[in-house]
């Protein structure tokens, strides 16, 4: 088994969760991951900077795509360390045992407590804006010991790629600071002059939907800053380039393409004096290391048809796939379909809707999709679901949040290890104010 594809390891892993009882009438959606395609994917990415001579950068995994403590801490086992945009992220990295050093704290909305909870702990912070600095303005005199690594989130105003809510780097992006503004350029080379503690640089220019030239003018754009202030400062006071993620994700097959290695060797010619031991560097990344290694299992709990389409009625709707369901163009999903006991459907492909189980007429993760006839009892898997899809879960019709586990295949066939239990009824009722019942009735 240890041979076996990505591909083949899904198949497996889907037959045992059903046989397992990991995924049944009782459980009728979960979320599986694929340790082995996670290790893999975590030494590609080291692999890939370390050929063009970035050998010890820090790759700080994007938590938002992924805030399981079980994934951070296999992430970190691997080598990476965690990039959080909230406390509840913080919190959940902390949990998994990320060291402070490899951590890193962006967001445009950072409070002053914070600001000053990172910077008692250590935690490099990148500031998003003016007002922010000058938070940290204060926050850094009074601070009794060493600065942590601190920067300024810089928005190279490139462009924007096809998804226009994931394109960070537009001329009316909310984050950073628009460098071809007026005036913006010159500020921010005389905020690092008057700043000695201000050390990194910061861009994320977007993610899915951005082609890897318009990441690499990003970077490019944030290294040329960077050396622009160095050479102001008359030493090298930009001492670390945060060049953040963003990698786009092939949804349309089990390709991995682009690679970590195709953006690395892309930035290596493109912007070479960032790879020539002058700077430190952090990425970001992270659906590009999770999605392709996770899948959702959804039991088909009826099937029928209605004018003239048949419609495969599953438990993966918009709970699980918000995504996909409110913005199919952007984000369609591949659907692959099991039989009753988790084999491979066969049989000729029929065209049909793959609906989930919320109430309202556009829950639909897939639509007019030719696949095998699906039948009551059945199971379907949307792919490549491994980055922002079941960690985040919209609780439209009070629907608990699925059971997520990570899954192994070897000469002992498929292990599960619980990742997060299947949330249950009476945490859904806790959840939704059960011990506050009482509590607006005694309003008069």
């Amino acid at each position: 088994m240890e041979t076996q594809s990505a591909a083949g390891r899904r198949d497996a892993a889907v037959r045992a969760a059903v046989g397992q009882g990991i995924v049944g009438e009782g459980r009728p959606v979960a979320g599986l991951l694929d340790v082995r395609g996670i290790r893999q994917a975590a030494a590609g990415l080291r692999e890939a900077f370390a050929q063009v001579g970035a050998g010890d950068a820090l790759h700080a995994f994007a938590v938002k795509a992924a805030p399981l403590v079980p994934v951070l801490r296999l992430l970190a086992d691997e080598g990476l360390g965690a990039e959080v945009a909230s406390p509840g992220e913080l919190a959940v990295a902390r949990a998994a045992g990320v060291p402070a050093e490899r951590i890193v704290v962006d967001s445009p909305a950072k409070t002053t407590a914070e600001l000053r909870e990172a910077l008692a702990s250590g935690l490099a912070v990148n500031a998003d804006n003016p007002q922010e600095l000058a938070r940290l303005d204060a926050l850094v005199a009074a601070l009794p010991g060493a600065v942590p690594p601190l920067g300024l989130r810089i928005n190279p105003q490139v462009g924007g790629g096809s998804i226009g809510a994931l394109s960070t780097a537009t001329a009316t992006s909310k984050f950073g600071v628009g460098l071809r503004d007026p005036g913006a350029r010159e500020w921010v080379v005389r905020a690092y002059a008057e700043r000695p503690w201000l050390t990194r640089v910061h861009a994320h220019t977007g993610s899915q939907g951005c082609p890897l030239e318009l990441l690499a003018e990003g970077v490019r754009a944030v290294y040329e800053l960077a050396e622009e202030i160095n050479a102001a400062a008359g030493e090298r006071r930009v001492r670390t380039v945060d060049i953040g993620g963003g990698l786009p994700v092939n949804f349309a097959s089990d390709e991995v393409d682009p690679t970590h290695r195709a953006y690395a060797r892309l930035l290596a010619r493109t912007v070479p004096g960032l790879f020539d031991g002058r700077y430190g560097l952090v990425t970001e990344f992270g659906r590009s290391l999770l999605a392709k290694n996770g899948v959702i299992v959804a039991r088909v709990e009826y099937t029928k048809s209605a004018g003239g389409r048949r419609i495969a009625v599953t438990h993966a709707g918009a709970q699980v796939a918000s995504r996909t369901v409110f913005d199919p163009g952007s984000w369609p999903l591949r659907v692959a379909a099991y039989d009753a006991v988790g084999r491979p459907r066969t049989g000729a492909p029929v065209v049909q809707d793959v609906a989930g189980p919320c109430c309202f007429a556009g829950d639909l993760v897939a639509t007019g999709r030719p696949l095998p006839p699906l039948e009551a009892g059945d199971h379907v898997a949307l792919l490549d679901t491994g980055a922002y899809y079941f960690a985040h879960h919209y609780a439209y019709n009070t629907l608990p949040r699925p059971g997520v586990y990570g899954y192994v295949c070897d000469e002992q066939g498929v292990r599960f290890a619980p990742v997060r239990p299947p949330q249950s009824l009476d945490e859904l009722v806790a959840e939704n104010g059960a011990g506050h019942a009482a509590g607006l009735s005694a309003l008069r």
